[in-house]
């Protein structure tokens, strides 16, 4: 078996895997220059060969307690990977002096990118003789020297952006076992460590994972009958090592016991549990004796993966106590979501919802508009001749059916509120929202999931005014630990994210929230105390309060609403985003805008991180029939240029990529009128396929030409030349004057335009 690696003069180091298994004292270190191999079995089993590898081998030569120390177990491993073809040499320090191993294997090689931790020591003793030198110096080796070693690689693996780590642990540490208290003790410590670190490294593609072999080696033949330390090769081993390690895994925080050919993969589980006391009622010994065969049932039991969702349930107990609906217990309030279909076309009750010209200004000060932005007037002044409702604010009348309640009086739903996550939302509107009014909003459950390790469930939502349909929206509902109940993972019915066009943006938008983003949000109806209670958050797993995910929805909403639609409600037409990651508030929001017709694709990102938290996300504007040009705003002043460009939208259109192999330039036009700015547009004849929209470049344009529309007209009627436009003064321009010259691909045939 052979994993290509591509790394050829960028090559990998690898602190060996232990060469017997988890008690060996050898540490090594190797560095790939081709690829990482699986040992051939006629390898001599104190050594896992790795061809064509550079390789600094690590051995104290202490003795199986710690004690003593020698070059030779070093060297004889040195020799025999040269035999095989390999690159090594020799180190002789401890892992306590972490740094210098590191340091080492840079000075030889260059890199360190792999490190395999399984340096270690017996010091066996039943627990009552087990001295205060016994249980120190095993934790020196095994825990502290991993912590050392890895610490010392962290850094270089950062910077690189690549990093693989793996920590040899036991079934000692996994089970316990009698005279190893304190090898136990630091081989779980070691799988403490590879669990925080997997969650740390996780953004700098640093994976880090626990193994659990067993091999024969000089440590175990001290406790095995040869026969038995013979037919457990480290051969069987080193596999699963390597494929760790190898940069196509992404496997990360996993814990594995291997040995013999044989590799099994590790979890916790937990029980279902019971809660044990009501509120103002005190908790008793006697309830948790008369409960204990309940407590200790794995039958349905949960698989809790991180800490989150471990905490979620002390959420759930403090949810419940508090409310006086103390359940049995809360892991099955969250798993027993759906015990079949019976959910699917269930209605939940209607809920109405009565508002003002103040909700929607509320809801867009919530979404970060400002009166700093001239454009942003129309949204929050109710005394503006074209005041509007922002049309993400669709989302806020139809979310009452789902906050009151709604859910719970489902026939076959049993939720558990404080488990249910925010996975996706589509919007579509059928006119542009009324800025006051009473509308319903009516809510069927169209589908149920199971997703394995959670439940979604679907909801679509249609909102009223009288009979007149206003606006549709799908709520996809996630909740944590709630899968496994055996349904379809996938559904028809659900209106499906969809990736960006494999190219650079078309237009990039940074808008900035407020630390007080997420208080002023949820103002719009959205009362969670997630998004302001610190100490919930925490609860929750979260360092702060977050923004909700509908907050940032209602950013990159607005933020496609003005650049390609002229901040004109009625162009916009449907929302989909899903949600990827928290915001905390006070980042600053990146909105990616990619024009593909009447469609904008968008991906949202914490610009701070990088993090993308909206993906697969677009939004679809009205306009004429695929095929045909886009409907463009009507501008203020009736200007006549307007016809002018909506023809060069349609040549666009039609020979998009052939125009941008020709031109490959970016060209900005200012009409003014009356000596006054009247209209900007942009003619994107560099990215994709090209594009126009209205509105300025959102990056620097190759060209920029500032027209009268009257004598752009005029232009384009071939009754005025652009050159003596130009140095009459009536047509001015700025950046690379010579790209003007490629205009006239599009500006050809004046009598068409």
């Amino acid at each position: 078996m052979f994993f290509n690696h591509p790394a050829i003069e960028a090559p990998y180091w690898l602190n060996t895997p232990d060469p017997g298994n988890h008690r060996h004292i050898r540490q090594g270190f190797w560095k790939t220059n081709r690829s990482l191999s699986l040992p051939k079995n006629d390898m001599p089993p104190a050594i896992i060969s790795v061809l064509s590898c550079c390789n600094e081998v690590n051995d104290l030569g202490a003795d199986t307690k710690g004690g003593g120390k020698s070059s030779a177990a070093a060297d004889k491993v040195v020799e025999e990977i040269r035999a095989k073809g390999g690159k090594a040499v020799a180190n002789y320090d401890s892992v306590e002096d972490g740094e210098k191993l590191i340091q080492s294997a840079l000075d030889a090689f260059g890199r360190i990118d792999i490190v395999v931790n399984n340096a270690g020591i017996l010091r066996d003793r039943s627990f009552v003789r087990t001295s205060d030198l016994d249980w120190d110096l095993i934790h020196r080796v095994h825990l502290r020297g991993s912590f050392l070693v890895s610490r010392a690689a962290w850094n270089h693996m950062k910077n690189q952006n690549f990093g693989r780590i793996i920590m040899t642990a036991s079934a000692a540490g996994i089970y316990g076992n009698f005279g190893q208290a304190n090898y136990s003790a630091a081989k779980l410590g070691m799988l403490g460590l590879a669990n925080t670190l997997a969650i740390e490294g996780r953004k700098y593609n640093i994976h880090c994972n626990t193994i659990a072999p067993i091999a024969g080696s000089r440590l175990t033949e001290t406790v095995m009958p040869p026969d038995l330390v013979a037919s457990l090769k480290p051969e069987y081993v080193a596999p699963l090592v390597l494929w760790l390690c190898h940069e196509q895994c992404q496997e990360n925080g996993g814990l594995f016991e291997v040995g013999a050919g044989w590799i099994g993969k590790l979890r916790w589980e937990r029980s279902q549990g019971r809660i044990l006391r009501q509120k103002s009622k005190p908790m008793t010994p006697e309830g948790v004796r008369d409960q204990w065969k309940e407590i200790c049932d794995f039958t349905n039991a949960t698989k809790p993966t991180t800490i989150q969702e471990s905490l979620a349930s002390f959420v759930t107990v403090l949810s419940q106590v508090e409310s006086g609906e103390v359940g049995a217990n809360p892991a099955a309030a969250a798993t027993s979501v759906a015990s079949d279909t019976m959910a699917v076309g269930q209605k939940l009750p209607t809920s109405s919802f009565s508002y003002s010209h103040t909700q929607c200004i509320l809801y867009a000060l919530g979404v970060g508009m400002s009166t700093k932005d001239p454009d942003h007037l129309r949204f929050l002044y109710e005394g503006h001749p074209d005041f509007s409702c922002l049309p993400t604010f669709g989302v806020i009348p139809s979310q009452s059916s789902i906050m009151d309640g709604g859910l719970s009086s489902v026939p076959g739903l049993n939720i558990d509120f404080t488990r249910v996550l925010h996975g996706e939302q589509y919007l579509e509107l059928y006119k542009p929202l009324p800025t006051s009014g009473e509308l319903i909003s009516e809510a069927t459950v169209a589908d149920v999931l199971d997703k394995g390790s959670g439940a979604v469930i679907l909801l679509d939502v249609n909102t009223y005014s009288g009979k007149e349909l206003l606006c549709y929206n799908q709520f996809s509902v996630f909740v944590v630990g709630a899968g496994g109940f055996g349904v379809k993972r996938n559904s028809d019915k659900a209106k499906p994210p969809l990736p960006p066009p494999n190219r650079a943006p078309d237009a990039v938008v940074i808008d900035s929230t407020t630390r007080d983003q997420a208080a002023l949000y949820r103002l719009s109806g959205d009362w969670n105390p997630l998004h302001i209670d610190p100490s919930f958050a925490a609860m929750g797993g979260f360092k702060k309060p977050i923004l909700h995910g509908l907050c940032s929805f209602g950013f990159a909403g607005r933020h496609v609403l003005k650049q390609f639609a002229d901040n004109d409600p009625s162009r916009f037409k449907a929302i989909k985003v899903r949600f990827a990651k928290p915001v905390t508030p006070g980042q600053s929001l990146q909105t990616e805008m990619w024009k593909e017709g009447n469609r904008i694709h968008i991906q949202c990102k914490v610009k701070e991180t990088g993090e993308v938290v909206l993906t697969g996300a677009y939004v679809d504007l009205h306009g004429t029939s695929e095929g045909s040009p886009e409907k463009l705003p009507q501008q203020g002043g009736g200007l006549q240029s307007e016809l002018v460009f909506a023809e060069i939208g349609r040549r666009i259109k039609d020979l998009g990529s052939e125009l941008v192999k020709k031109v490959n330039a970016v060209f900005g036009w200012e009409i003014t009128k009356d000596g006054k700015k009247a209209a900007q547009w942009t003619i994107d004849l560099k990215n994709g396929s090209g594009s126009l929209h209205k509105g300025p470049y959102t990056g620097k344009a190759d060209v920029t030409i500032t027209i009268s529309d009257e004598d752009f007209m005029e232009v384009v009627k071939g009754n005025l030349m652009p050159q003596k436009a130009f140095f009459s003064g009536k047509l001015k321009m700025r950046g690379n004057i010579m790209l003007s010259q490629k205009l006239e691909v599009i500006l050809k045939d004046y009598a068409k335009l």
